[in-house]
């Protein structure tokens, strides 16, 4: 018998059972990271304080997204290839825009920001080559550390002179920030180089 019942849509996927909604969350998630991007940009250009408290807000959800999405889809089976696809790419947008807004006010130093920028566009330019030959390359533990303080410098470089510590004293959350930067930076240089080493051996082999 065909039921008349409407129904449900979420974030352009029709939802016929709370068990489709379920699986489908770490997709949803992946989505509304990208959705929060063009408000990080927003909160970047409230005046004073306002401005580190609520972009630090934003970019710790999104963040938190990243986390969760992964998790989720792995307790739950739930990988698919859009999120495969669309993961990294979110994740890259929220990185590469948190960067432009602090160079933007000169809250970054520009050598590790380069250099975290240019191995994203050689990663993915990469993934999209070994892509069209089937391959694909594994995140390795190494590059998920970078990942983890990449963000947390970001986090810190974001929330800027909002914060200092101890209160009041020289040392404030920008400098720490800026240490964490260049320590991303370092550890990008190394997993760049791993994930580049990985796939020029598989162009050399697929040559011959």
């Amino acid at each position: 018998m065909r039921s008349f019942l409407p129904r449900n849509k979420l974030f352009f996927y029709e939802v016929r059972d709370y068990t489709t909604m379920i699986h489908r969350l770490p997709n949803i998630l992946t989505i509304f990271r990208i959705i929060l991007i063009p408000l990080l940009v927003l909160g970047f250009q409230l005046p004073g304080m306002w401005c580190n408290w609520v972009t630090l807000s934003i970019f710790v959800i999104a963040g938190a997204t990243d986390y969760f999405d992964g998790l989720l889809a792995r307790r739950l089976e739930a990988t698919t290839d859009f999120g495969r696809m669309l993961d990294p790419i979110a994740d890259k947008m929220l990185a590469v825009a948190a960067i432009a807004m602090l160079l933007s006010v000169g809250n970054i130093p520009l050598i590790p920001a380069l250099i975290i920028v240019c191995r994203e566009i050689l990663v993915s330019g990469l993934r999209e080559y070994l892509a069209n030959l089937s391959i694909g390359i594994p995140v390795t533990s190494l590059a998920k550390w970078k990942t983890a303080v990449q963000f947390a410098a970001l986090a810190m470089l974001l929330v800027g002179d909002a914060v200092r510590w101890p209160a009041g004293e020289v040392v404030g959350m920008s400098e720490i920030g800026s240490g964490f930067i260049w320590l991303a930076a370092a550890l990008t240089v190394v997993t760049g180089y791993g994930y580049w080493r990985t796939g020029y051996r598989h162009i050399i082999r697929d040559k011959n």
